[in-house]
């Protein structure tokens, strides 16, 4: 038994279970994952260029994630991107060394979260983050989130899941970091099966989500998708540009954030402009 396996797992576990496949893989079939992304940085002058999100796809170990660095560390002369950063490259090492290990067993989110987390202390910021991996054991998506980055699932072009968001009170999401009471035990684990060749996934920071409602992935996935195929970099350059950045833009617009204030009982209308990241990944027949 390794260290890893001793690891406290996390705060609140979510079990979906969507409808099986009428037409089931045959025998040994496995599924992969394929990716793209698209990044729009906030436009600030008192901002880094590379803005605060950060994200990463590692392509063979079917493994993707974002990060959202808390911009309120600008004010202390820190880059609030650079814990994200920073969070997210220590995952994509952390991914490399789980799979080199255990060989074709499927990467363990927590595991990831927890040993990136660990290696991310000498850093000054918080972040938010969200790490989703496909599991062939169960054909299920396995995901982490702390905070108010997330996912959408989609099939058949239709939303049939939101993972749900992680906030202290509005607008301040659980965040992982310097001088936060928070750590990957305070995570959300989410297991999501029974996957189907053709889902859609989209993962993005609070950009993307408090900007674009799943009917406006609808309707992008209705108007891209080819027999049953779709292009996920450009899909997600869509999602980004076409939809989050231009909601984000528009004073009068009804959007999630917008939604979530009213309930709040916190005036606000129109987009919210921020960083926006969305990860497109389409699963398939390996």
């Amino acid at each position: 038994m390794n260290w890893l396996s001793k690891i406290p797992r996390v705060a609140e576990i979510i079990w979906v279970h969507l409808e099986s496949d009428p037409t089931p893989l045959k025998e040994g079939t496995t599924l992969k994952m394929v990716c793209g992304s698209f990044y729009l940085p906030k436009e600030s002058e008192n901002r880094s260029l590379l803005g605060e999100d950060a994200q990463f796809i590692c392509a063979k170990e079917n493994t993707i994630g974002v990060a959202d660095g808390v911009g309120g560390w600008a004010k202390y002369g820190v880059d609030a991107g650079e814990y994200a950063r920073k969070l997210m490259d220590n995952s994509v090492m952390a991914v490399h060394n789980q799979h080199r290990k255990s060989g074709d067993v499927d990467v363990d989110p927590i595991q990831i979260l927890h040993e990136a987390y660990g290696n991310t202390k000498n850093i000054a910021g918080t972040s938010t983050a969200c790490i989703v991996t496909l599991s062939n054991e169960g054909r299920a998506l396995h995901a982490v989130n702390v905070g108010d980055s997330g996912f959408m699932l989609f099939r058949d072009k239709k939303c049939v899941y939101i993972s749900p968001i992680r906030q202290s009170y509005f607008n301040c999401p659980l965040q992982l970091g310097t001088g936060s009471g928070y750590t990957p035990q305070s995570a959300t684990e989410i297991k999501v099966r029974v996957l189907r060749p053709g889902d859609v996934i989209v993962l993005g920071t609070d950009g993307l989500l408090d900007n674009v409602s799943p009917g406006e992935i609808e309707k992008v996935l209705e108007e891209n998708t080819i027999e049953g195929f779709v292009e996920p970099e450009m899909l997600a350059w869509i999602i980004a540009e076409r939809l989050a950045l231009r909601n984000s833009e528009d004073a009068g617009r009804l959007t999630p954030f917008s939604i979530a204030a009213h309930k709040a009982g916190v005036e606000h209308i129109g987009g919210k402009r921020d960083d926006i990241t969305v990860i497109v990944g389409q699963i398939l027949a390996a």
